[in-house]
């Protein structure tokens, strides 16, 4: 047979979790064809990839980004795209591109996105169209946003919405939703969310569950509320009858330390009844906008960004106060908006939450962020390298099923993240022995080392350190109901009803 790219003899990983195995996988178009023993098999117009001694996995998903206009604007995507990154789950934290349109001030957190000029999609459908437009070098699949939402009825976030403002948000919803959305996120521990009671919450989540689609939550604390409010989000998503992703776990803040194994038994608890996941980082420092809510001088805050005061950034928060000769909240005050980083959680907490079965990797990278946190560009191959081949915390085939085949999954991307017969080409091949993330909080843009191939729908777009200059990421819009019966078999995901 003829095929129009055959990769020969490489360990595959193929994202459900299975040990991995020596074999030849071939692709013609966007598609994989074969995969196995494929002695005598020739090539057509492409090329022979030898793979000997490296891994080839599924293309990573990174279910947690802020990436919606930078997929635009930046179609490159080399920050994603050079650590393996095939596909990007955007409108995380309840903040969406879409359906939005602002004239005046943007509002935090939607900030993190871009500029008022960047929310020009007043639906989801125009959103799409654009990304389709612009050709990214990875697949894009959207979130609506609750605070993207909340924009578009408000123009005073301190109060629940009015039953007039529920019925838009949900007319805007259902809208995006029919038009191809994944689902709904929220950030409710952001100021301009935080008024939102559950009844807010629970009316929209009804429209995501009646849709099909997945319900993704920053919680409303993740500090010493954090149990209260996982119980909230399991409320909430049961109510609606809709999958649950609780987005980047973890137990924040000092006092809170040690708390992970309490918060993964009520995930676990969650899970045999609903369909519960989370997911994480692997990092002990999370970045955000400045938020004067967690300005404290038990973990180091940095700076990262600052509109009134641009000359600060990259200081810790605790320097320019003394600077000023200030209390550290008046700092703070001083400096907004602005954006941080924050030193607020322990390695043992993320190792659970990481290693956990029901978490998925996800960045969290802020692509706006002029100094943005290392994991922008070095979360994936930091999960393989480190904490898999390192340190040993979980074997090389569980970390590709956490950013491959169960987040796929969970957000209904079908024929993704898996290697076999049929499913799409998207392929990461690495050399497990010399991988690394480079990026590191003095120095957070830099490529990692040891991807040396990523192919997207069938086409190369990066390899050997460089991107080829070949784009082909689509949009992927939701075409079925996602639902626990799409879940790969585990015990956790069981429903006991």
């Amino acid at each position: 047979m003829r095929y129009d790219l055959l990769i020969r003899n490489a360990q595959v990983v193929d994202g459900t979790g299975a040990a991995p195995f020596r074999a030849d996988v071939a692709v013609c178009g966007d598609r994989i064809v074969a995969v196995g023993d494929l002695d005598g098999a020739t090539t057509g117009t492409a090329s022979e990839v030898d793979a000997s001694g490296r891994y080839l996995a599924p293309g990573f998903i990174d279910v947690h980004t802020h990436d919606d206009t930078n997929v635009i604007r930046a179609p490159e995507m080399l920050p994603k795209l050079s650590q393996g990154v095939t596909t990007v789950v955007v409108g995380n934290c309840g903040i969406s591109a879409s359906p939005v349109a602002l004239a005046g001030e943007v509002p935090d957190p939607m900030n993190l996105l871009g500029q008022a000029e960047d929310f020009r999609y007043a639906s989801f459908a125009a959103y799409a169209e654009a990304v389709e437009a612009a050709t990214p070098s990875v697949n894009v699949a959207a979130l609506v946003g609750h605070t993207s939402l909340r924009s578009q009825v408000m123009d005073d976030f301190a109060r629940p919405t009015s039953g007039t403002e529920i019925a838009e948000m949900e007319r805007l919803l259902r809208q995006a939703l029919d038009e191809g959305a994944l689902g709904l996120s929220s950030g409710l521990a952001y100021r301009n969310a935080f008024h939102a009671p559950t009844a807010e919450m629970e009316a929209l989540v009804t429209a995501v569950g009646q849709a099909g689609g997945v319900y993704t939550t920053h919680l409303r604390d993740e500090f010493a509320g954090l149990f209260e409010a996982m119980d909230e989000a399991f409320a909430t998503a049961r109510h609606g009858r809709v999958p649950l992703v609780i987005s980047h776990l973890k137990c924040a803040g000092a006092g809170n330390w040690g708390g992970a194994p309490h918060a993964l038994a009520k995930l676990e608890q969650a899970a045999r009844h609903q369909c519960a996941h989370c997911d994480c980082y692997p990092y002990t420092a999370g970045s955000s906008t400045l938020d004067l809510g967690q300005v404290t001088d038990e973990i180091e805050i940095v700076i990262t960004w600052s509109e009134p005061h641009p000359e600060q950034a990259r200081r810790p928060l605790a320097d320019i106060a003394a600077d000023w000769n200030v209390s550290l909240l008046d700092a703070a005050r001083r400096l907004q908006p602005a954006g941080a980083v924050y030193h607020n959680m322990s390695e043992e907490d993320m190792r659970r939450v990481l290693a956990h079965p029901l978490s998925m990797v996800g960045s969290d990278g802020l692509p706006n962020d002029p100094h943005p946190h290392p994991r922008l560009w070095g979360a994936f191959p930091r999960v393989l390298a480190r904490y898999s081949r390192d340190l040993g915390l979980m074997p090389l085939a569980e970390a590709v099923r956490k950013m491959t085949g169960l987040s796929a999954a969970n957000f209904g991307l079908v024929d993704r993240g898996v290697i076999r017969e049929g499913a799409f080409a998207d392929l990461t091949l690495f050399d497990l022995e010399t991988l690394a993330d480079i990026a590191d909080y003095d120095t957070p843009i830099a490529p990692a080392r040891g991807i040396e191939m990523v192919m997207v729908n069938g086409v190369i777009g990066y390899r050997q350190g460089a991107a080829t200059g070949e784009r082909a990421g689509r949009m992927l819009r939701r075409t079925s109901r996602i639902s626990d019966t799409h879940l790969p078999h585990h015990p956790l995901t069981e429903k006991s009803s």
